[in-house]
């Protein structure tokens, strides 16, 4: 009689082996399915670079070659959340470009100045002075509720700062997006957020500013229904007047402007000429 023991053994083996395969590639294929996607290379309205910073969009628009230095002078720019910066701004941009100063952002979400949206700044910062060459000090920009990121950030980092420049900034949660809004960027209820304003408002943390005499220059419309002058652009020049640093801050209120796409803001020439100058300053 043959022994088929052998052959019966051989299978088995095959038969596990088999299985083990399928079992590590189904385990694979569920690992990389459960893999958070990364978000999108961000698409540039002018010539530049795209990538990513600790797995967030940022991106550098860069000057033509004969016009870099080093170090790079440049602008930090907020916000830039998906599409933007936008259309509307192009031409400022185009100045920045044509001046030998880089603008760069990164895409940090509604972070509304919280600290997870601070953190993601320096990483951006860390990259592009550690790795890249940029001066250590910028002009930042911030448009909208891209001021609470900027005054966050350069409250805790002055000495990184040459300058700051606003198109009708938000320096007060309570105006936008509220404080209910906000909270969840800073990880807290309402109710926790609103007992820890002093710590965590933006416009608490001007004083830091006025201290240590960081220029700046805002424009913002006198009918802005959005983010109201009174509560946000007026008072951190008050804050500043009361710090008696009232001569390195400039304040352009646009008449019968609101939050809009005023060529105005975006073609003012005293702050581009003012982010320009600061920008290279902070590169000397």
């Amino acid at each position: 009689m043959n022994d088929t023991r052998p052959a019966r053994q051989t299978y088995a083996a095959i038969r596990s082996l088999l299985v083990l395969s399928l079992t590590i590639a189904t385990s694979v294929t569920a690992a990389v399915a459960q893999e958070p996607a990364k978000p999108p290379i961000k698409t540039l309205i002018l010539p530049g670079e795209a990538f990513l910073v600790a797995d967030r969009p940022s991106f550098v628009l860069l000057p033509k070659e004969e016009l870099r230095r080093k170090p790079q002078p440049w602008v930090m720019y907020a916000p830039t959340l998906n599409g933007l910066p936008d259309s509307h701004e192009k031409w400022m941009h185009e100045q920045f470009l044509a001046a030998g100063v880089a603008v760069a952002g990164i895409d940090v979400g509604e972070g509304y100045g919280s600290p997870k949206s601070r953190e993601l700044m320096s990483a951006l910062y860390k990259e592009l002075v550690e790795q890249r060459g940029y001066a250590a000090k910028m002009c930042l920009l911030g448009r909208s509720r891209g001021g609470l990121w900027m005054t966050s950030w350069a409250a805790e980092n002055p000495d990184k700062v040459a300058g700051i420049a606003g198109i009708y900034p938000v320096f007060d949660l309570r105006s936008y997006p509220g404080v209910a809004n906000a909270a969840p960027a800073y990880g807290l209820t309402a109710a926790e957020l609103q007992e820890k304003l002093m710590e965590h408002n933006p416009i608490e943390k001007v004083g830091v500013l006025a201290k240590a005499k960081v220029p700046v220059l805002l424009i913002h419309g006198d009918e802005d229904k959005v983010v109201p002058l009174k509560e946000n652009s007026a008072e951190f020049v008050a804050r500043y007047k009361a710090a008696d640093a009232e001569k390195f801050i400039t304040l352009i209120e646009a008449k019968g402007q609101g939050h809009n796409y005023w060529q105005g803001f975006f073609r003012c020439q005293e702050l581009i000429d003012f982010a320009i100058a600061r920008a290279q300053a902070g590169a000397r």
